[in-house]
């Protein structure tokens, strides 16, 4: 373009950063990967990279998941929405680099996570558990986006149904209940549980078998609870 000189302008690096939980025996997991490079070699990071040329910031979100976890895409249900941006000058050593964080839930039967397998930049790559993880020793600002997204999540699960998205397509509402004791760190009374949640759900007229007796699964109805949940504030 007549006039214009990119190089009249500073260079700005453009990444996206995945805060991917999972929930396994009322405990939530993030995955996390350790670097194999500098900077931060050897650190547990929250997985991403840079963002490709052609592809935007959701698309380079679905690559790094799959590239950074080995997670399949096409045998698991995941669920993706943008989270935030970082944008703080000195947040990477490198250069000046924008993050667009993520907010990835992976649905699981709460029994077993999935098996993660470290990308070519990285050591390793493993499931932790969230409330006892030392997130001060997360790579750059990755404690300030993982507190990020476990904030959207529990804030969310005061008002909408999006615990659904940590439990298969049918569920029993023991199994979602298990998502509100994860993430909240707070046993939700069976009772009260099952009054509030019933009119986001639908009945789909099938029983799994469980402890004491079958248990009837469900699906969601609405995207939406009302009234909300007031959440306990402590654990989160």
């Amino acid at each position: 373009m007549a006039g214009y000189d990119p190089q009249d302008y500073p260079s700005v690096a453009l990444t996206v950063d995945l805060v991917v939980f999972a929930v396994v025996n009322k405990v939530l997991h993030v995955a996390l990967v350790e670097r194999g490079a500098q900077p931060f070699l050897g650190s547990w990071a929250l997985p991403g990279g840079f963002v490709g040329t052609a592809e935007d910031a959701l698309s380079a979100a679905h690559r790094e998941l799959v590239e950074e976890t080995g997670l399949d895409l096409g045998t698991h249900r995941v669920f993706v929405e943008q989270l935030a941006t970082f944008s703080e000058p000195q947040r990477d050593p490198r250069m000046r680099v924008v993050s667009v964080a993520h907010l990835v839930l992976l649905a699981g039967d709460g029994a077993r996570l999935v098996e993660l397998r470290a990308g070519t930049d990285a050591s390793d790559a493993q499931w932790l558990p969230v409330h006892e993880l030392d997130r001060t020793s997360l790579a750059f600002d990755h404690a300030e986006i993982l507190a990020a997204g476990l904030e959207r999540l529990a804030g969310k699960m005061e008002y909408t149904t999006i615990a659904a998205e940590l439990v298969p397509e049918e569920f029993t509402l023991s199994a979602l209940r298990d998502i509100y004791t994860a993430v909240w760190q707070s046993e939700l009374p069976a009772g009260n549980f099952t009054r509030k949640m019933r009119a986001s759900l639908t009945p789909t007229g099938r029983k799994v078998q469980a402890v004491g007796a079958p248990a009837s699964l469900f699906t969601v109805a609405s995207e939406w609870i009302s009234p909300p949940w007031s959440r306990p504030r402590a654990g989160v």
